[in-house]
């Protein structure tokens, strides 16, 4: 069982401050130098220069070889569904956003490396068929979901890889892999819609006819079957999501090629289909209907769950340091749902304008984030004395920052007495100028209790403000 530091270390009532709660966590080191902002923004630059350099490679390819008229069609057409599968995925992480630069990362390569190794290999892949004297539908059905799934994956996997602590569970698996998905999904479109549909059937019989078959394609592979691709890659998504919330180093390996198989066994079912629908469309009708869309529903609803728990794990959680005298109770209770915290911004900018909403945002994400932390350490996630380290020293970090961020929202409502929390009881400074000590309330007060902390000298110190 691995020691975790102890947050909820009794400390004397007081009405003005409070020490640190744990010494362990006072005294934890400073984490290892990072590399240099030089070092990390030549990193960047190359990685998406990457990145940039097969995307130009594909789409000339494909300008080349299909025409530039095509081309513009398939990407105007391809690019309609992205931005509310984006939405949909940043929707779901709305808990504990992720960095913008690594989704940003997780799409492109989707789009652009992952479309353009497909691409090779899937074409090697039909020509070598072709000379052994077997059909395309062998690779589409054994070859294609190999390839595609394994690179749409290798994005995800890079960062999981480089960069763990961008993994807090399986939701963040989930909108990784999505978004690569997705992004993979844009790039195959514009082949289908602007060249398979539009390009091709313009060429035999005319452009109304062709405009014709682009509108019928969309039909089927955005409206009815836009989900596929972020369905399937999002089964490695949540074994990259297991991984990351296991400290067992079986686990941590054998998840994500579980996942990985799984989505390439959706990935072939699918297109073994829609082999088949060539010589009968009811098999097509009953795989989506029957299979497809129970799968795409069971998931979705999976994932609406696993958000709410990343909730109620917070709200859980956060209940050590409300012992400690980080938080107050009711504070931690209106980190427990996204109504609540809608309600914490609003009260935050009536008080303090678009500067405190915003404060709060930053407030709300980071306790997300300390809570997914501590639950790491009873985990045993961090075993290693240098990721241990650093993990007490990003606990210390985050405590500081939303000590800091709460500055900005408390103390500006002139109805609210002060008050505060230190872990048991609250202080309340009633109008007469005495402080009377009161047990909190077995059901706590809402909407918005926030503490106020004095500033900070070293050691931090805390104070807790209790407000209705």
């Amino acid at each position: 069982m691995v020691a975790v530091p102890n947050v909820t270390e009794a400390s004397e009532p007081r009405t003005g401050q409070q020490e640190y709660p744990t010494a362990a966590l006072a005294l934890a080191a400073a984490p290892p130098a990072r590399r240099s902002d030089r070092r990390r923004l030549w990193t960047l630059i190359g990685v998406m220069g990457f990145i940039a350099a097969c995307g130009v490679a594909v789409l000339t390819f494909f300008g080349f070889n299909g025409g530039w008229t095509a081309l513009v069609i398939g990407i105007s057409s391809a690019i309609i569904p992205v931005p509310v599968l984006v939405s949909c995925f940043l929707w779901l992480d709305r808990y504990e956003p992720e960095p913008v630069k690594y989704l940003v990362f997780v799409f492109g390569w989707g789009a652009f490396v992952a479309t353009g190794v497909a691409l090779v290999v899937n074409t090697a892949g039909s020509y070598f068929a072709e000379k052994a004297g077997f059909s395309d539908a062998l690779v589409a059905v054994l070859v294609a979901p190999l390839i595609e799934e394994s690179m749409k994956a290798l994005g995800p996997v890079l960062l999981f890889w480089r960069r763990p602590r961008a993994f807090s569970g399986i939701i963040d698996g989930i909108v990784y892999c999505g978004l690569s998905a997705t992004g993979f999904a844009m790039v195959e479109n514009i082949l289908y819609l602007g060249f398979k549909g539009y390009g091709e059937t313009a060429d035999k019989s005319g452009p109304a006819t062709g405009a014709a078959a682009l509108v019928g394609i969309f039909i089927v592979r955005i409206l009815m079957t836009g989900f596929a691709h972020p369905l399937f890659t999002s089964m490695t998504g949540l074994g990259l999501g297991v991984a990351s919330r296991s400290s067992a180093k079986a686990v941590r390996w054998l998840a994500p090629l579980a996942g990985l198989l799984v989505a390439m066994m959706l990935h072939g079912s699918w297109n073994l289909m829609s082999v088949v629908a060539t010589t009968s469309a009811w098999v097509l009708l009953y795989g989506y209907f029957a299979v497809m869309m129970p799968i795409f529903l069971c998931m979705v609803g999976f994932a609406l769950w696993l958000r709410s728990n990343e909730g109620k794990l917070t709200e859980r959680v956060l209940g050590e340091y409300s012992r400690a005298g980080w938080f107050s109770p009711p504070e931690v209770f209106a980190l427990g749902t996204l109504g609540r915290r809608l309600s914490a911004r609003r009260w935050a900018k009536r008080v303090a304008g678009d500067a405190g909403a915003k404060a709060m945002r930053a407030f709300q994400f980071d306790a997300t984030r300390l809570a997914l932390l501590r639950d790491g350490l009873h985990r045993g996630l961090d075993k290693e004395p240098k990721r241990r380290m650093e993990a007490l020293a990003e606990e210390r970090q985050l405590l500081t920052a939303l000590d800091a961020y709460r500055h900005v929202f408390v103390g500006r409502d002139p109805a609210s007495p002060r008050a505060v929390w230190d872990g048991a009881r609250y202080h309340i400074t009633f109008p007469d100028g005495v402080v009377r000590v009161l047990d909190a309330p077995a059901s706590p007060v809402v909407p918005v209790p926030v503490p106020l902390a004095p500033p900070i000298p070293p050691p931090p110190a805390f104070a807790m403000p209790y407000y209705r």
